[in-house]
């Protein structure tokens, strides 16, 4: 995700929407006129067409839950607000947020180098720590092969080590999801659990997330969004392709595919706020700015970016399988949280929501804030 800064976007008007404030988080009174620009700005720059759901909270409250579209058109089920999609690689902070709960419970610290995990690890990379993973200074290659190509943990760990460094070590921010994958590989190995049955017992349950996950929540039927391409044609849902028995394959594992609902992500910030997950100090370090991505002085954190705008300091991340695009973005001053995502993100010639992704997360975060409280 790029800085966020205002922008003017050519406005669609949406012929309808499908409206839904999040179960459990009412929106209190005094959001009421935030709540009325949330929806103004939407019904003026959310594309007509493009399915997926938007929800702004402050303060761990819902200002505005609002879903367009469809999440299944063949079978006429609407999108709502807690129907669940692909967040694409806002997994990152997750992955992020177990090694730092791992921290807490004593099963390794982030300067720990990754032989200490990983059995074989040559010269050249015996001095990448976790802190080197989770920054993306590892100097490991992005990816090892596609979302969806058959790689098991020990194929995945084995390529990664074979492979040819971009930079030394701790020197240079270079996007990794190889490097997340390995994190995910790390988070077994220290805690004697799969992947997501840790994010299960230690961060989702706790948070009260309980439609997140590949494989181990519950979803009713019709919940998981069918995700459609750039002509309008159905793909399938994110569990439709290939993946295995527990979930998807280890170039997608640890670094993207998580499948969320709107409500989990506002239980997720309510979590973060009130370090019900996290300490204080481990949510300081989730979000504390460390390598420098651009020349505007944006930072990569701990599976957030840190950006600057003129409403201040926001951490946020954005995630895209193709056909999905989901955007998490927290004023962190002003504890206002933007979430949107839709199944249906790009239309060949009409739409392209990773395009206007920087003026809709901001003006949504504009839209949130009262009255003389930019900053």
């Amino acid at each position: 995700m790029r800085k966020l800064v205002p922008a003017i976007v050519a406005a669609a008007v949406l012929a309808a929407t499908v409206a839904a404030v999040c179960s459990g988080s009412a929106t209190a009174a005094p959001s009421r006129q935030a709540a009325t620009r949330v929806e103004a700005f939407l019904a003026d720059h959310w594309p007509h067409g493009a399915s997926g759901t938007v929800l702004v909270a402050r303060a761990g409250q819902a200002i505005s839950c609002t879903s367009f579209g469809w999440a299944d058109r063949a079978k006429h089920v609407p999108a709502r607000c807690d129907t669940a999609y692909d967040i694409g690689s806002i997994t990152k902070q997750f992955t992020a947020a177990a090694i730092l709960k791992l921290q807490m419970m004593g099963r390794l610290g982030i300067s720990d180098r990754i032989d200490r995990f990983i059995d074989g690890v040559p010269p050249d990379k015996r001095v990448i720590t976790i802190n080197d993973l989770l920054t993306m200074t590892s100097g490991l290659t992005d990816s090892l092969g596609g979302d969806y190509q058959p790689l098991s943990r020990e194929q995945m760990l084995t390529e990664a080590m074979r492979s040819r460094l971009l930079s030394t070590p701790g020197s240079t921010w270079h996007y990794s999801n190889v490097s997340y994958s390995i994190l995910a590989a790390i988070i077994e190995k220290a805690s004697g659990l799969g992947y997501e049955q840790f994010l299960a017992r230690y961060l989702f349950r706790p948070a009260g997330m309980r439609h997140t996950g590949y494989l181990l929540p519950h979803w009713r039927a019709g919940q998981v969004a069918v995700e459609y391409n750039r002509h309008g044609r159905p793909t399938g849902r994110p569990f439709d392709h290939p993946w295995a028995k527990n979930g998807p394959y280890w170039n997608l594992r640890g670094n993207g595919g998580i499948i969320s609902t709107a409500p989990d992500m506002l239980r997720w910030d309510r979590a973060l706020l009130h370090h019900t997950v996290l300490s204080h100090d481990a949510e300081r370090q989730l979000f504390t700015p460390r390598v420098r991505i651009d020349t505007a002085g944006d930072r990569y954190a701990y599976g957030w970016e840190i950006l600057t705008s003129p409403l201040g300091p926001i951490a946020a991340h954005n995630g895209s399988n193709g056909w999905s695009f989901a955007v998490i973005a927290r004023l962190l001053r002003q504890k206002t949280l933007v979430f949107w995502v839709s199944n249906h993100a790009f239309q060949t010639g009409r739409w392209n929501l990773q395009q206007t992704q920087v003026s809709l997360t901001y003006g949504l975060l504009q839209a949130a804030l009262p009255t003389g409280q930019a900053r």
